[in-house]
């Protein structure tokens, strides 16, 4: 079985062991996010949506720099929204705050019944920089 090169962002491996699985997994020059929502250090939800939202990016962006990455470098994006047709407004009004300039990544948003009481999670692939040439 091939190893596979883990990336754990600073203070939350923990909650990673406790719930067995990878944070993000290093492969072949791309970087695979599990999905990231808006949880506190002990994994419990926030509570407002707008918080959530943004805990869940400031969650992804923490494993993308322990990957030295950000999410310039991410290409492909997956969301689940607890009722989009309820949500979807107020969450995509917090996107643009963490989403860059254009060109955009890919995006699917996939309508979900349920989320661990979480409302919003965010999946992603990013490309990994070329290491620098000496």
């Amino acid at each position: 079985m091939t190893q596979r090169d883990v990336v754990f962002p600073p203070q939350r491996q923990a909650l990673y062991e406790r719930n067995r699985y990878s944070p993000a997994i290093r492969s072949d020059g791309f970087l695979f996010v599990s999905g990231q929502v808006g949880s506190k250090a002990d994994g419990s939800p926030e509570a407002d949506l707008e918080t959530q939202v943004r805990t869940a990016f400031n969650n992804l962006n923490e494993i993308l720099k322990a990957a030295g990455c950000s999410f310039d470098d991410v290409v492909d994006v997956t969301v689940f929204i607890v009722n989009p047709e309820e949500k979807f407004e107020t969450i995509w009004a917090v996107v643009p705050e963490f989403w860059g300039e254009a060109p955009h990544p890919t995006l699917t948003g996939i309508g979900v019944t349920w989320l661990y009481g979480f409302d919003f999670e965010i999946k992603v692939i990013a490309k990994l920089p070329e290491p620098a040439i000496a």
